[in-house]
């Protein structure tokens, strides 16, 4: 049995003797590099680019401007293609750009002979713009007689969208009840995985070939052909080895680019790579969030009716368009859920910002914040006890909510555990009515996380199994590994169902859109709970047609034996009639009838289910110099059956790390006259160092969801939600001031403590 089991990467031995391919590692010959001229405002227009001096200069192959590229707009975001026009992504994009949106903006780039040369080349071209005041918020967006980032989007906002449950205004009419009302801010902040989003391109055979680092590599493939105006079966995109992700690379990045300046060269081959200041401002970033709610509660905290505005900052272009700040609009009736009414408004808005999209838990960090800071301050303004306010209002067994029902519930056991792991009770009572400048303080927060996209888009994964002559077999998942494990849990699939060792699956972890059958990609905290099922059918598959042809090898009837431990054994007792290296040779080399025997299956996921867990905190604050130190933090999940423990609690330790820097320390920060990014370096970007990150427990509460492959669901992104609003809440709790703006630096605190007297 390999389910449940911490089996050992299947990629591990490559990556840590550093024989794994990344992009960068594949060998290519006569190779031209690449390098991207930015602009170097925020709002307006290029009027003239001179590049005379520039092409003088030994070396430069070519330059192109915004003024030589096609006039085509096309999508970006990773989403699989919609039929439906009304549900299209927004296609806002053009490989260089004339009208500039924000500071760094794409508008020429040069091709050369080396590295060196192509930064000096850019050093030199001169452009002359005209310029608007930039717009870096969503306020000044918004703003009356702001000028349109966009022309077809005149109020500069992309999209607003709104839901009501029940009768809100006669709900709040309701005798007794008590009115909260706060406004919680969240970030812009970076995903800074290891590798940049570098990629290759070249012809072959009068097709284009991109050698890139994406999560995406069919829907780059679709995203590049409508970019260059070529039929999709003119691209060919490979993945090899990819250095993290996190939905920074859930887009069509730099891969169409470079696919043109290919082509404008004559299909020389290109590489495009950016530095790590580039990449924190010219791919994607989380999106800033403003989110007010409105609470009206008896009592006893019962929530009888929310009101829930929610801003989301799309920065420059659409990106994922209106998903991301609609997905946390709607988590409001999720998690927790009002007796009578519950109204929500989101605006995507456009501003002179960096381009936001997805990142790790897709909207559902930002509302988490603002629901578990809300429902904290309910809570203490009407005496009552954190956690059983919580469970009051929390989901119920058999939720549903558009399509998403809750088949498994293990909420209530992941805040008993997470509880009695920080000593809950004790700790309220210990840190009661504390005075002088160090104080401390316990907080928790809780979530729920829907498993993929349905029915908001299509999923559906594809997986292919060949069997080999020595009875091994082949795995082939157009899912990508993007450093989470998920190859190693196919392996692990494959391998239960047909009951052979997991050393004997040999999975190819690279995807090739010529080869590798169709899947959407790495987002979603889909992979193991849609592409898995892929993984299971195609498994049950080839499991019936090894038997089918072990009964015509050995001339029994059918349904008298059965696959088990790498044999062929008699249903009735046991015996063991012939080895699966035995059936797999004869298939293939026998006179008679000669099979290669493999399965293809696509599984078209169409079911959903919540993921949930509890963070609890413990933390001391110095209120004088503004420092938060995490004594005790744990995250508790429930997300079905854990598949490998070991690779799961990898997951949640680097979840819970990202929250941290997500809770106290990261921002992206900009001059705001100017829209010049003021921090876009590891320098000065404050991400948690091993010196700043406590010890994180991560635990699991085991349950089975019937509409998982095997029990499971969503673990991805869930860690890195709750960290964060469990801190602020510890802080709280320590302090008595409440912090609703992230992230909760040294400086914020001391000022607010200093407003409040307490320093």
């Amino acid at each position: 049995m390999s389910i449940g089991k911490s089996v050992k990467r299947v990629d591990a031995f490559e990556k840590i003797t550093g024989r794994a391919q990344y992009t960068d590692d594949i060998p290519l010959n006569d190779v031209l590099v690449a390098k991207v001229l930015h602009s170097t405002i925020a709002n307006g227009l290029v009027k003239e680019i001179d590049i005379k001096e520039a092409s003088k200069l030994p070396g430069v192959v070519k330059i192109v401007t915004c003024f030589d590229v096609p006039d085509i707009t096309f999508p970006t975001s990773g989403h699989p293609l919609s039929l439906d026009i009304h549900h299209a992504d927004i296609a806002d994009r053009k490989l260089l750009n004339r009208r500039v949106r924000y500071y760094g903006d794409d508008i020429a780039a040069v091709i050369a002979k080396d590295d060196v040369t192509a930064s000096r080349a850019l050093n030199l071209i001169k452009v002359e713009y005209e310029e608007y005041k930039p717009l870096m918020s969503i306020d000044a967006s918004l703003e009356e007689g702001s000028r349109p980032i966009h022309d077809n989007f005149p109020d500069n906002i992309l999209t607003h969208s709104n839901y009501q449950i029940g009768d809100y205004e006669e709900a709040i009419k309701e005798e007794g009840l008590i009115s909260f009302e706060g406004e919680y801010i969240t970030p812009m902040v970076k995903h800074c995985h290891m590798e940049a989003p570098i990629s290759y391109a070249y012809a072959e055979s009068g097709r284009m070939v991109v050698v890139t680092s994406t999560q995406i590599p069919h829907i780059i493939r679709r995203i590049v052909g409508q970019a260059l105006g070529i039929g999709w079966g003119k691209v060919r995109i490979v993945k090899p080895y990819i250095g993290g992700g996190f939905g920074d690379k859930q887009d069509a990045l730099y891969e169409p680019l470079n696919a043109y300046l290919s082509k404008s060269v004559g299909g020389r081959c290109v590489k495009l790579d950016i530095t790590r200041e580039e990449s924190f401002v010219n791919t994607r970033v989380r999106h800033a969030m403003k989110i007010k709610i409105k609470s009206y509660v008896r009592p006893n905290g019962r929530f009888v009716a929310r009101k829930i505005k929610v801003y989301g900052n799309k920065g420059a272009y659409a990106s994922h368009g209106h998903s991301i700040t609609s997905k946390a609009g709607n988590a409001c009736k999720q998690i927790y859920n009002d007796e009578k009414a519950i109204k929500g408004d989101m605006y995507s808005v456009f501003t002179n910002m960096p381009v936001a999209g997805a990142m790790r838990a897709y909207g559902i960090p930002q509302i988490t914040f603002a629901l578990e800071s809300h429902i904290d301050e309910i809570a203490r303004g009407l005496n009552l006890d954190l956690i059983e306010i919580r469970k009051l209002n929390m989901m119920k067994p058999d939720f549903e909510d558009n399509g998403i029902k809750c088949h498994s519930y293990g909420l209530l056991k992941c805040i008993e555990q997470g509880k009695k792991y920080i000593d809950w009770d004790n700790k309220i009572e210990e840190y009661k009515n504390q005075t002088g400048l160090v104080r401390k303080g316990v907080g928790m927060a809780i979530f729920s996380y829907a498993t993929g996209v349905y029915p908001i888009l299509l999923e559906t994964a594809s997986c292919r199994i060949v069997l080999n002559q020595d009875g091994t077999v082949q795995l082939q998942m157009g899912a990508t590994e993007i450093g989470q494990g998920a190859d190693t849990i196919f392996s692990q699939m494959v391998a239960e169902v047909l009951d052979i060792p997991t050393k004997n699956v040999h999975i190819i972890s690279n995807q090739d859109t010529d080869v590798t059958p169709y899947d959407s990609g790495a987002y979603a905290s889909r992979q193991s709970y849609v592409s898995g099922m892929a993984a299971k059918k195609a498994a049950l598959l080839l499991k019936e047609k090894i038997i089918k042809h072990a009964n015509f090898m050995l001339k029994l009837p059918l349904g008298n034996i059965d696959l088990k431990d790498s044999m062929i054994i008699n249903k009735e007792n046991g015996d063991i009639l012939a080895s699966l290296e035995e059936v797999a040779t004869h298939a293939f080399y026998n006179t008679e009838k000669s099979v290669h025997i493999t399965a293809d299956i696509t599984n078209q996921c169409k079911s959903n289910t919540f993921s949930f867990g509890v963070c609890f905190a413990d933390v001391e604050v110095d209120m004088a110099i503004g420092k938060i130190k995490v004594n005790r933090v744990i995250n508790v999940h429930d997300c079905g059956k854990v598949l490998n423990p070991d690779l799961a609690a990898a997951q949640v330790h680097g979840g819970m790390s990202m929250s941290l820097g997500y809770g106290l320390s990261e921002q992206l920060l900009f001059n705001e006259k100017t829209g010049k990014p003021l921090n876009n370096n590891l320098l000065d970007y404050k991400l948690p160092t091993v010196m700043d990150t406590p010890h994180l427990e991560a635990q699991f509460v085991d349950t089975y969801d019937v509409s998982g492959p095997f029990g499971n669901k969503a673990l991805g992104e869930p860690p890195a939600i709750p960290v964060a609003p469990a801190v602020r809440n510890a802080v709280y709790h320590a302090t008595g001031v409440n912090f609703n703006t992230l992230p909760l630096t040294p400086q914020r605190l001391v000022e607010r403590f200093i407003k409040e007297n307490l320093i």
